[in-house]
């Protein structure tokens, strides 16, 4: 009697847990190697002089290497960190939902799934252009990073910075985690899927395996790169993700509002004919290569935003927000000629100014430091 493979190995799971477990392991591979590529160099994580021209200057030296080397394992520390609460707190929701679906009878998770799905689509996107944005001004971080370890190694002061940045490390792969873990999660706990438990593990470990092995890769190539093609390469794919989470998000609004018109059966789950899409708000549709549920097609769906099925608000999503990410550029292109924002009131940019000035007088104080350290008689 043969062994029937579909006993122990379900594709729909398997391209699940792929799909999620890819889109979380780029991102978080992503911030790594940015980390990496931002403090580390051939010798260390600073240059330091082979022979010091005085012993201020080795002192100084050894406390960029301290200093560089504290803030890089705070920064790491805090993807790690975000990505593990994230997938725990996930276990813990989804693990709710499940509990409240087989011991109640209701499923929670199907009333409201494309909601959930939608808002952390959309705020992942948010996060993914911020973190972009700053990626794309290294060289400014790097002389703000280093400033600001001085000041504390000098026991000066700096005007506070907000929590979003201090923690802006922490919230990406915390949101993506929690997002893509929720989804997974409630699948494979047996929410609106029919499949032998003995399919799980297998198809769960492969998904694993692979998602994981592309993020080691691309990590590993963001070692090998120089910086300048690094950063450009990672930031527009990473763009291009989060404009697929946004539309998708948006999509995901309407597909719910669909269903609960539908007396809350997911249509979206009956295939890709007629009647699994509102007529009336779609802007295409194929009967094939749906995200959802096809294969390799859910692989561009987490991606890129992929949909077999586009609608009048997704399609419009998609495009404001390259709108936006454009005209959000050019402003910052601007700013860095001419020192201040265009279109926005100099009022409204007065807390800018003056994190500005503070910087350019620490930067003083701290190149006058060394001078008047020397003219000290020992």
């Amino acid at each position: 009697m043969g062994i029937d493979i579909s006993d122990y190995f379900s594709p729909q799971i398997f391209f699940i847990i792929l799909r999620e477990t890819l889109e979380a392991a780029i991102i978080i591979s992503v911030l790594l190697a940015f980390l990496d590529r931002s403090f580390h160099t051939s010798s260390g994580y600073q240059e330091l002089p082979t022979e010091p021209a005085t012993s201020q200057e080795s002192n100084n030296a050894a406390s960029e290497i301290v200093g560089g080397e504290k803030l890089y394992n705070s920064l790491r520390l805090q993807v790690w960190v975000g990505s593990f609460l994230g997938l725990l707190l996930c276990l813990i929701i989804g693990g709710i939902f499940i509990v409240v679906f087989n011991v109640a009878g209701s499923d929670l998770w199907a009333y409201t799934e494309h909601y959930w799905e939608g808002a952390f689509s959309i705020l992942a996107a948010i996060i993914i252009s911020v973190m972009g944005l700053a990626m794309l001004r290294l060289n400014q971080m790097k002389s703000k990073w280093h400033l600001k370890l001085n000041n504390l190694i000098l026991n000066q002061t700096l005007q506070k910075e907000n929590e979003t940045e201090k923690y802006a490390m922490f919230f990406l792969p915390f949101i993506t985690t929690l997002r893509e873990g929720m989804e997974a999660v409630v699948f494979i706990g047996g929410v609106g899927l029919d499949q032998p438990l003995s399919t799980i593990p297998a198809s769960l470990l492969l998904g694993l395996a692979i998602g994981v092995s592309v993020g080691v890769a691309l990590y590993k190539t963001g070692h090998t790169m120089s910086l300048r093609l690094f950063l450009i390469g990672s930031t527009g794919f990473l763009y291009l993700v989060a404009a697929g989470l946004f539309s998708k998000g948006v999509w995901q609004f309407e597909l719910q509002k669909y269903i609960d018109r539908c007396g809350g059966q997911d249509m979206s789950e009956v295939g890709s004919g007629p009647g699994s899409y509102d007529i009336g708000n779609s802007v295409w549709h194929v009967n094939c290569c749906n995200g959802e549920m096809d294969g390799g097609w859910m692989l561009l769906t987490a991606l890129f935003g992929w949909t077999n099925s586009a609608t009048y608000g997704s399609v419009t999503s998609y495009i404001i927000f390259w709108v936006i990410l454009v005209a959000s550029l050019r402003m910052l292109r601007f700013e860095e000629k001419n020192g201040y924002l265009p279109f926005i009131p100099l009022s409204w940019q007065a807390k800018r100014f003056k994190k500005r000035i503070l910087l350019l007088r620490s930067n003083r104080s701290l190149s006058q430091e060394p001078s008047n350290n020397q003219s000290v008689p020992e």
